[in-house]
């Protein structure tokens, strides 16, 4: 399974990359706490990020272990650093920003299934992180933590002298060129600079992430198309339509749209786990829809004075493995 983060040993220490979405294609933060745990204890981190952020209670989770660490940690922004993933970079005891790299801090959000009370439940959940995160920001900054918590509401961004200016970051460094597989329109405040750079680039040769930041989108970026035949060289058109490149840009966004399609499916449905295998066995939506509802149905619920966790019900049956059953899933 595609994973957002990948650690491995340097000589000089270990190397961490975020360049995703924390908490993508069903992975949480689990498997890369006990990756993170099995360094030595006083090895140096290079925490290299490029990311819009994700799952805010994995990113507070990694944010922890980061912090606890007795090596030092160097925290280098080779893009972007969005939402939970600006939360983790706090974690750094340097941050490096590259002069066009940028950096975001809002209020985190979140999704709930559920009755009134469940809802409640969320909304106090994200108010204790919204103040965890608060505080870890404004140590960061050394800035009050009422004036954090307006930029907080403002969903506020940053380039790299801004954020130098408010001690959200440490130093500078180059410029690096901006390649990103995640919508930056998803956000509401998207600095229209930063919109116009982000764009999928083939890293020159011999490249590193120090500096080209590129993704494995799975979809080569586009050539060069060659000039057309003449209409004498091909009367009917037919040459000319089959060397005709498919349009990779829409194909990119098509795949994307729909693997968020799947994850939102899933996490509605309490289940957000089960988002990478449906996406590993290419399940149209009907599919995932038509999975979860019979799992949902199949499962005997368990009737109990109050939620575990909101929005999520007890059950007598893993919901994966009734849509292992229902839905028969590659892998």
């Amino acid at each position: 399974m595609k994973s957002w983060y990948t650690i491995r040993a340097r000589d000089t220490g270990a190397e961490v990359l975020i360049y995703d979405e924390i908490g993508a294609y069903g992975v949480s933060a689990k498997g890369f706490l006990a990756e993170l745990g099995a360094l030595p204890d006083e090895v140096p981190i290079d925490l290299r990020l490029n990311s819009p952020g994700g799952s805010v209670f994995d990113a507070v989770a990694i944010y922890n272990a980061l912090s606890r660490h007795a090596g030092t940690v160097t925290v280098w922004i080779d893009g972007i650093a969005a939402s939970a993933a600006s939360y983790v970079a706090m974690a750094g005891d340097e941050i490096v920003m590259p002069e066009n790299a940028f950096l975001m801090i809002h209020d985190p959000s979140g999704l709930v299934m559920g009755t009134a009370a469940d809802m409640r439940d969320m909304a106090g959940t994200l108010d204790k992180i919204a103040a965890s995160m608060l505080r870890g920001y404004a140590a960061k900054s050394g800035k009050p933590e009422e004036e954090i918590a307006a930029l907080l509401a403002a969903e506020t961004w940053f380039d790299a002298a801004e954020a130098l200016e408010a001690g959200l970051a440490t130093r500078l460094a180059e410029p690096v060129r901006i390649a990103a597989a995640f919508d930056i329109g998803q956000f509401r405040n998207a600095p229209p600079a930063l919109i116009e750079a982000v764009e999928v680039v083939e890293p020159d040769d011999g490249a590193t992430p120090a500096d080209t930041v590129e993704y494995d989108n799975d979809v080569a970026p586009a050539a060069t198309d060659p000039a057309p035949p003449s209409q004498a060289d091909d009367p009917d058109g037919t040459e000319a339509a089959a060397d005709t490149a498919p349009d990779l840009t829409a194909i990119r966004a098509e795949v994307i749209a729909h693997a968020r399609a799947v994850i939102d499916l899933c996490r509605l449905a309490g289940q957000p786990q089960m988002a990478g295998r449906f996406l590993e066995a290419d399940a149209s939506l009907d599919e995932v829809r038509a999975a979860l509802l019979a799992a949902k149905a199949e499962a005997d619920p368990e009737i109990t004075p109050h939620h575990p966790q909101p929005g999520r019900s007890t059950t007598t049956r893993p919901w994966g493995d009734v849509i292992a059953r229902t839905f028969k899933l590659k892998g």
